[in-house]
């Protein structure tokens, strides 16, 4: 779909399955399970929703998904299902990962960075060869010195070999006089979303502000996940904002039956409508 004069293309890298309680945290299940349907461990399925971006001559990849590197054993914990994986994704659109100009990480979990590198004759190597890698200087932070709550979901594997790529953003960064990183705090202290503004039109890529229509729907909604989350309930509450203000359109990375939406408000309430793209 064309956000304006700017070409966006859904790139799925897969789908896998968490942990309800993470997912949702302290909403109980007797009210989040109306929203979506766990299977016999807990789990709800995630969809690794991942955002090609066409704008002034560049392509720009938003999020990596997990990639291809995961143990047999892990993939297995998550259920993952990769089907062609991001690079297949991109091949549809008739690209190769050398044709990639830019990727954006917007934040350093293992979900969302794990395709920034792969395996080559046993040495680890970035996915996108020709690409900068961009990520917020207090995040590339976060991962390298990692605690005892986050040290599972920063894996070196998926950043270190990008590091001689690697451009350090601090705050708020323009790429094209239409796509622009804006800091979005809470799921993580250096947290980034990504806004398209083209010829009076809107979109953003959520990341992990609003992984799901449901979070926008209900702010109090925040996953145990979330390292902030009072932060992640006013973030999410401006964001909110700004969308219903600008009508803008929602990428949502996690959602595996809503990748693309806007938000309706009716009756004093918020809800998402998916949009069926073509």
């Amino acid at each position: 779909m064309r956000v304006g004069s700017v070409e966006t293309h859904v790139i799925r890298d897969g789908e896998f399955w968490s942990d309800g309680g993470g997912v949702f945290g302290l909403v109980p299940r007797v009210l989040w399970e109306k929203f979506i349907q766990a299977d016999s461990l807990n789990r709800v399925p995630m969809a690794l929703n991942c955002l090609l971006i066409v704008s002034e001559g560049l392509r720009i990849l938003v999020d990596t998904g997990y990639g291809d590197k995961l143990s047999p054993k892990r993939s297995e914990q998550l259920a993952l299902n990769r089907g062609g994986g991001i690079v297949a994704g991109l091949a549809k659109h008739g690209l190769e990962p050398e044709d990639i100009d830019i990727v954006i990480n917007t934040h350093l979990h293992s979900d969302h960075c794990g395709g920034n590198s792969k395996w080559c004759d046993g040495i680890l190597k970035p996915t996108f060869p020709n690409a900068t890698y961009w990520v917020q200087r207090m995040e590339w932070a976060a991962a390298l010195f990692p605690n005892e709550r986050t040290r599972a979901t920063y894996l070196s594997e998926n950043f270190s070999p990008v590091e001689e790529q690697l451009r350090l953003l601090d705050g708020d960064t323009r790429l094209t006089s239409e796509v622009r990183c804006v800091v979005t705090r809470g799921h993580t202290q250096a947290h980034q979303s990504v806004i398209i503004e083209s010829q009076g039109q809107y979109a953003i890529y959520m990341g992990e502000v609003a992984p799901l229509t449901i979070n926008l729907e209900r702010l109090a909604w925040i996953a145990a996940f979330d390292v902030e989350p009072l932060e992640s309930l006013e973030t999410r509450r401006r964001v909110r904002d700004w969308v219903r203000d600008h009508q803008a359109t929602l990428f949502f990375n996690h959602d595996a039956r809503c990748s693309v939406g806007r938000l309706c408000y009716e009756d004093e309430c918020y809800h998402v409508e998916p949009l069926v793209l073509d």
